[in-house]
């Protein structure tokens, strides 16, 4: 059995991690509201965006543009969200993961970073990475998405990558956060799913007419579409990586309570055992003196 003062020390140790725990689960919180409200504003025109562009393109018909047909390169473009700091769970761990665990290979796949931790795991994985923008998650601007849809766009028009992902985390509520993995270009256009109602299937197939043409609108709006999807996806990260961060240190400080009431019995028991251990030696110390 440890000694009382090793007890001791170990238990002063835990109790300053407990406070620590305690105050980033605070700070989380805070930053959690703040996230969570800008998450739910912005997610109704991020989700509303995707199906726009998707609804045009199955009404366009057949468009011979670069940005919704393969331009014939091999290699994929995932922009990876995850976060700069840790102690978050498996926040960062569960978007590499989603990487790491998909059907792509190695070789074939360009990371463009957005946030410290899955630079690290995916380059420490042998992955290439061709561009970070690990400050931008620590307050995302629309601007700033703009900026990373026009590197990929340059990159996709110059023939280097052929395809553009997302990986991100989506953000439920507080207590779910979803990895997803998303295609963003080439647009894909949504076919009429299997038991739809007839009257909405020959919606979607109604050819539509553009102003200006077909091509120059897609030309203008795809870099729109696609920065937009970045920004929500970047919001909706932030939002779960508070949540995660909180979740965390919560059950981390939840943890740390059971250690120090199990190490006060420990103490309890050893400062009985020492106490007895005294009164035995008084006692038979006294029984040979008389």
């Amino acid at each position: 059995m440890a000694s009382m003062r090793d007890i001791k020390r170990r238990r002063t140790s835990i109790q300053s991690t407990q406070q620590i725990t305690k105050a980033m689960k605070l700070v989380s919180t805070a930053k959690l509201q703040k996230a969570r409200s800008r998450a739910e504003d912005s997610k109704a025109y991020f989700n509303c965006m995707y199906q726009t562009m998707t609804s045009l393109l199955a009404k366009a018909g057949n468009l011979d543009h670069p940005y919704v047909k393969s331009n014939g390169c091999e290699k994929k473009a995932i922009v990876v969200v995850t976060s700069n700091r840790g102690l978050a769970g498996g926040y960062n761990s569960n978007i590499v993961r989603l990487i790491t665990g998909s059907d792509f290979k190695k070789e074939d796949v360009r990371i463009y970073a957005v946030g410290g931790k899955g630079l690290e795991l995916l380059k420490h994985r042998g992955y290439e990475v061709v561009a970070d923008y690990s400050e931008i998650i620590e307050e995302p601007v629309y601007d700033d998405a703009k900026v990373v849809a026009t590197r990929l766009l340059d990159d996709f028009a110059k023939g280097e990558i052929g395809e553009i992902y997302l990986a991100y985390t989506f953000f439920k509520n507080t207590v779910s956060h979803i990895p997803t993995l998303m295609k963003v270009l080439p647009v894909e256009a949504q076919e009429a799913e299997e038991g739809e109602e007839e009257a909405n299937a020959v919606d979607k197939i109604t050819p539509m007419n553009f102003e200006p043409e077909e091509e120059e609108a897609v030309r203008l709006l795809v870099p729109k579409y696609i920065s937009s999807i970045l920004y929500g996806a970047f919001i909706e990260a932030v939002a779960s990586e508070n949540g995660a961060r909180m979740q965390a240190m919560d059950s981390a400080t939840s943890n740390a309570e059971e250690m120090i009431n199990d190490l006060e019995l420990k103490y309890n028991r050893a400062r009985q055992g020492a106490i007895t251990q005294e009164l035995t030696e008084i006692i038979a110390g006294a029984e040979a003196i008389g």
